[in-house]
């Protein structure tokens, strides 16, 4: 595929995995729908690492492989979230280093996904905001970040596309 395709894949299959992701938050109490938005967010999970790795792999082929890893990982039931925001932070510098999209919102993307990484391992440890439920303040605060960004980035992939990444620098 060429990279303005995968950008508009990868634009759109942001936009439905946070509509099956919101959908199932909002539909909690019936495993039945939730189970089906699981697989579908599982699925999207698998074509952003497919689709962000192809646009992103001539920037630095081993980070781009470790991110779209992660998103591998992420789309499997348990631990997901460290490994969401894990690739997502790898996604988000290879996007910055290679000038791909907008620096400003690439930056938003590298800090909103530091951030959770961040904050998750301090939950995880039990340091910050308790068990991180969809029900609490605190998880809203530190996940609405990256809903900003994936937002804009799924439009702007979607609308614009991707630069072809700069010319690497030789040492």
């Amino acid at each position: 595929m060429t990279r303005r395709t995968d950008a508009k894949i990868a634009g759109f299959t942001f936009l439905f995995y946070i509509a099956a992701g919101i959908s199932s938050l909002a539909l909690a109490g019936r495993p039945h729908v939730t189970g089906v938005l699981s697989i579908f967010t599982s699925l999207s999970a698998l074509v952003l690492g497919v689709t962000l790795y192809a646009i992103t792999r001539e920037v630095d082929p081993d980070l781009a492989l470790l991110a779209l890893t992660c998103r591998v990982i992420e789309a499997m039931p348990g631990e997901g979230a460290i490994f969401f925001a894990v690739g997502s932070t790898i996604f988000c510098w290879l996007f910055l280093r290679g000038r791909m999209i907008p620096v400003a919102l690439a930056w938003l993307g590298v800090i909103a996904s530091v951030l959770l990484v961040v904050i998750l391992l301090l939950q995880r440890g039990g340091l910050f905001g308790g068990a991180g439920t969809w029900s609490s303040s605190v998880t809203w605060f530190v996940w609405l970040p990256m809903l900003v960004f994936e937002v804009t980035l799924a439009l702007w992939l979607i609308i614009k596309g991707v630069a072809a990444p700069a010319a690497r620098q030789s040492a």
